[in-house]
């Protein structure tokens, strides 16, 4: 099934790089822009991490909450966060739930080369849980921008 805007989120239950538990009614009541990324320390991924780290302080006065999500692991994660002073939690999906649930496990080129991976994607979700936007064209250098004009803030 494909989401699409309107849609109920699909419910989540993810540890972040510190080993704490995040799940998605945890955010009721709460902008919540959960974006999705292929891998940590990666060029593309790096940019848009370090876009919203630099904006994290207007995303969080608008009142969006800001989640990362991959498939790489708590260590990964913690390095990732530590290298770049990343301010948000970013959750382990090293067993693809996530990525199978909101539909963004994929056959991807590069370089000639086809394989499977995660979709650049951020899911806007509003206070109710629902998805209000999905950014599936993700500017990683001015993402936080984009975040704020696609919800109007």
């Amino acid at each position: 099934m494909e989401l699409k805007q309107g849609d109920s989120a699909p419910e989540f239950d993810a540890k972040d790089q510190d080993g704490k538990l995040h799940s998605l009614k945890d955010f009721k009541g709460k902008k919540l822009a959960l974006y999705f990324y292929p891998k940590d320390n990666t060029q593309t991924c790096t940019v848009e991490a370090c876009n919203l780290r630099d904006n994290y302080g207007l995303l969080k006065s608008k009142g969006i909450t800001i989640l990362g999500v991959s498939i790489d692991d708590q260590k990964s994660h913690k390095k990732f966060e530590t290298k770049y002073t990343l301010p948000f939690p970013l959750l382990v999906d090293n067993e693809k739930k996530m990525v199978h649930d909101y539909g963004l496990w994929a056959e991807k080129k590069f370089m000639g080369r086809t394989y499977m991976g995660t979709l650049r994607t951020t899911f806007l979700i509003n206070e109710d849980g629902k998805i209000d936007h999905i950014i599936e064209k993700v500017e990683s250098k001015s993402h936080a921008a984009q975040i704020l004009e696609t919800w109007g803030l």
